[in-house]
């Protein structure tokens, strides 16, 4: 029967399997790579089996180290879940929430959930920090994080996520320049377009690059920018367009400053929520995306009523 393994053994385990490098984990368990090494070769002693293959490329864990890495998040999961359970028969709620949100969620759809937590909730420290996906990704994988609302992608060592939104994409443009306000439109049809689009790395402009390529719209000029604020600024002061969530321009359907419109055929962005596998979701956390989720899903079914574009495909003026 294996011995039974230490805490420290199971940390060091998790953490050089979810970075794939000795130094990555130390730093990140603030502990030396020596001593995570002793760790990582006790736990494959003690089991007598190899968990982690290394090379000079880095580290990768064995069939054998990536099973025991998953009852190892599980192990861990399940005694972060028993405190929590303790602390809840005090029937407050206390300590700090870290949560991060794109700009997506941040412009539109965050503000009725605060006003509900803030006030059901004055002893809890919230920290909301909006990033893009990239950055968000990793302050979630370092635990800096509770968890963070980011586009769909394949999925990573050290991360549990599931779909939260699926949202449709608008285009954006300067009112009364060239489109009808919620027509639906064709970008292929719209001659060469001048826009503003994510750059390179961020997930949402491969989704654009392939939906562009796949129904030939052409482009124009390119300017790439990961700053919503300022792409929205410089759309409401130039000819230049750009396509974005529905959901972040809810608030500006009817206004004068911009004109939605739904692109056919229709793309869709999905987003999830992403958590560390090596920990539960804390009581705060569950109950505020169980709160964010309910009024995201009371949103999405207002932005629906006001797409509901003309049957007319082509929103030329």
């Amino acid at each position: 029967m294996p011995s039974r393994m230490s805490l420290r053994q199971i940390e060091a385990i998790i953490a050089v399997c979810e970075e794939g490098s000795f130094t990555r984990a130390a730093a990140r368990e603030n502990a030396t790579q020596s001593g995570i090494s002793q760790h990582v070769a006790a736990a494959e002693t003690a089991l007598g089996v190899r968990l982690f293959d290394r090379t000079t490329a880095g580290v990768t864990p064995t069939p054998a180290g990536l099973r025991y890495y998953r009852h190892c998040v599980e192990a861990m999961s399940l005694l972060d879940r028993a405190g929590e359970d303790a602390q809840a028969l005090t029937g407050t709620l206390t300590g700090n929430l870290r949560i991060g949100l794109m700009p997506t969620f941040t412009r539109a759809a965050l503000t009725p959930t605060l006003q509900h937590f803030v006030i059901a909730h004055p002893d809890l420290q919230l920290q909301i920090v909006e990033a893009y996906s990239a950055i968000l990704t990793e302050q979630v994988l370092d635990g800096a994080l509770d968890f963070a609302v980011v586009p769909a992608f394949e999925g990573r060592v050290g991360l549990r996520s599931r779909l939260i939104l699926r949202d449709r994409e608008v285009l954006i443009s300067a009112r009364g320049r060239q489109f009808a306000p919620l027509k639906l439109v064709r970008l292929a049809e719209c001659g060469p377009l001048k826009i503003v689009m994510p750059a390179p790395d961020n997930i949402r402009r491969r989704n654009l690059d392939i939906y562009f390529q796949s129904n030939d719209v052409a482009v124009a000029r390119l300017i790439e920018m990961d700053a919503m604020m300022a792409t929205f600024d410089f759309v409401a002061r130039s000819d230049f367009v750009t396509v974005l969530p529905g959901l972040i321009c809810i608030n500006d359907i009817g206004r004068d400053e911009f004109c939605i419109n739904p692109v056919e055929p229709p793309l869709y962005a999905e987003f999830v929520v992403i958590t560390p596998s090596r920990r539960t979701l804390s009581s705060p956390a569950r109950l505020f995306l169980k709160r964010f989720e309910a009024d995201l899903a009371a949103t999405e079914k207002r932005l629906a009523g006001l797409l509901k574009p003309s049957s007319n495909a082509k929103a030329r003026r």
